[in-house]
């Protein structure tokens, strides 16, 4: 029920953000300000969450700004990786990006702190964290290091493992395979630990990788999984929820800082009401992707809570340890902080 709740609401935004559509006008002596927009899912009205988030963007702040702002998108890694989409927001070539936490730490090592594998064990939980103190503050710290701005913290989805050699039931299944994985540091010091051989591939090579077998598996969440019709080269899903992964809009600071007052408050709230509908459509595309998957062929094995808590145990300390030698400890202690007192208000227990 709260799926379809959040659904039907990202739903209805994005209606009227396309209702918005093209009814803005501006007059020929007004030059529009020009926001490109880039992201990589594909441009698809279902299993393309960021390309709804930038779509829904783009009506509510073109239709918001009377014309005065352009929001031009550019879908499917057609700027380049995320790494170099964000590379270019944060020198100001590219005014906007919505990427994973994988291309983040390379201009910003604290993000490396929700890389922890198990940390959220609902959405809404992750939610409460990320829109809190602690993703304000984390946020905060990077825009006065690099320069770049979040609007809004989006999500990509929990992400499983998949591979074409077996069923994955237990850590000791993941020894011996090469497992394709973002170049987040952290994500590889999780798959170390599970006795798997981490390698970072660009997302935009992942597909081929897979199928030149390159590598034996990948994790990404179910509704990525469908729409790089990955299970095209991949037998088997564990879908053991290993890491909430993080998608993030991004705006050059300097650029938002320079709009007038009117039109960054546009951004802003055109951001937070895309950023609804992002979520509610990966919720939704991933709670169908399942049936999906298995309708094409792939075999689908849900971990008992006995073998999450072996998966958890053999990876959070590990992932936890080698953080702290890379960020301030006081991000570590902070996040973990917040979880444990926004559990208590959302489910009244530890």
């Amino acid at each position: 029920m709260r799926i379809r709740k959040l659904f039907g609401m990202a739903v209805s935004i994005l209606a009227l953000s396309l209702s918005l559509s093209g009814l803005s006008a501006v007059s020929a002596a007004e030059t529009p300000i020009v926001i490109k927009f880039a992201h990589g899912d594909p441009p698809d009205p279902v299993f393309g969450p960021a390309h709804g988030d930038a779509v829904t963007f783009k009506n509510l702040v073109e239709s918001a700004s009377n014309g005065r702002l352009k929001v031009e998108i550019y879908p499917a890694n057609q700027l380049g990786s995320e790494r170099e989409q964000l590379e270019a927001v944060k020198m100001g070539t590219v005014e906007m990006c919505n990427v994973s936490e994988g291309s983040v730490p390379g201009i910003f090592p604290e993000i490396l702190v929700l890389g922890i594998p198990y940390l959220f064990e609902s959405a809404p939980l992750a939610w409460k964290v990320l829109d809190g103190p602690f993703g304000r503050d984390l946020m905060e710290e990077m825009r006065k290091k690099t320069g770049v701005r979040t609007l809004t913290i989006t999500e990509n989805g929990y992400r499983n493992f998949t591979n074409r050699v077996r069923a994955i039931h237990k850590p000791e299944d993941m020894k011996g395979m090469k497992m394709r994985t973002m170049e987040n540091p952290a994500h590889m010091e999780m798959v170390r630990a599970l006795g798997a051989s981490p390698t970072p591939v660009a997302w935009a090579e992942t597909y081929t990788s897979l199928q030149q077998k390159v590598v034996d598996g990948q994790e990404n969440p179910v509704s990525l999984i469908v729409a790089m019709k990955f299970y095209e080269v991949q037998k088997y899903l564990t879908l053991d929820g290993h890491l909430y992964s993080i998608d993030f809009t991004f705006m050059n600071d300097a650029f938002f800082q320079k709009l007038p007052k009117d039109l960054r408050r546009i951004v802003e709230d055109s951001a937070v009401a895309s950023g609804l509908v992002h979520r509610g459509m990966q919720q939704y595309t991933s709670a169908i992707g399942v049936d999906e998957l298995i309708k094409k062929g792939m075999e689908v094995y849900v971990p008992t809570p006995a073998e999450l808590d072996s998966f958890a145990k053999a990876t959070q300390p590990k992932v936890v340890e080698w953080v702290k030698t890379k960020v301030p400890a006081k991000w570590v202690d902070y996040l973990f902080k917040e979880i444990d007192k926004s559990r208590k208000e959302l489910y009244g227990k530890n």
